[in-house]
């Protein structure tokens, strides 16, 4: 599906793009891919059960999977991150924060295999980027915002496309009709934590938001933040 010129969404279960035995499910998390002249860049990579599906929807596009550089995570979760062994085969360079590249590494129940039953391949992250930290691939200028509570890797990277601000959300936030959060049930889940990165978040204003599952929100996606930050002000303290 494509978001802007050079920008696509080619993974991603809950709205059908990939498919994991679950319909509208969370098995696979969405996975973006934005073109540059040198390269394709991932954003998460999905559960690995559905590469060939990613790899299809992107041939529809003239993407080749072969042409992918580097991986973007924004955290470690399964249905996120565990094709990441897949992609390191091919050569792929991943970027993350300390903490999720320290739990993709190790594949322990911060991956949260235990969720779908399966066992999350470990892999090396090859670059770390801190909290703040801004950050070059093919000429894009990312800046990182970590923003733990679902995970404490869980991760937001804010850059400029086509004269837009987009963010890349991950599960910093639930999905609309399902949720204002993302999923309580992680290992290294942390209310307290959660609460204070979604204080920082609503003050981040963007064009798009391109989140961990579901929809995109193209209009004000502020709104939305503002939104869950209200009901985990009210359910919370």
């Amino acid at each position: 599906m494509q978001i802007l010129r050079n920008l696509y969404q080619v993974g991603g279960d809950m709205n059908g793009i990939t498919w994991d035995g679950v319909d509208a499910g969370y098995n696979d998390g969405n996975t973006y891919v934005l073109q540059r002249p040198e390269g394709l860049i991932f954003f998460d990579c999905g559960c690995g059960a559905t590469l060939d599906q990613i790899e299809a929807n992107m041939n529809y596009w003239d993407l080749k999977l072969e042409d992918v550089t580097h991986c973007i995570l924004t955290h470690a979760h399964f249905d996120h991150a565990a094709a990441g062994h897949l992609l390191k085969k091919r050569g792929i360079e991943f970027i993350a924060t300390e903490e999720t590249a320290d739990a993709v590494a190790s594949g322990d129940d911060r991956c949260c295999g235990y969720l779908y039953h399966k066992t999350f391949t470990p892999f090396e992250v090859d670059r770390t980027a801190a909290d703040g930290e801004k950050f070059v691939v093919h000429g894009v200028e990312f800046e990182t915002m970590h923003l733990p509570g679902h995970s404490q890797g869980c991760t937001a990277f804010l850059f400029q496309h086509e004269g837009k601000q987009i963010v890349v959300s991950g599960d910093v936030i639930g999905t609309l009709l399902a949720g204002d959060f993302g999923w309580s049930g992680s290992i290294d889940f942390d209310k307290k934590c959660y609460l204070e990165s979604l204080k920082r978040f609503a003050q981040v204003d963007s064009d798009i938001m391109l989140p961990g599952h579901g929809m995109i929100y193209f209009h004000k996606p502020r709104r939305r933040v503002e939104q869950a930050l209200n009901a985990a002000l009210m359910e919370w303290r």
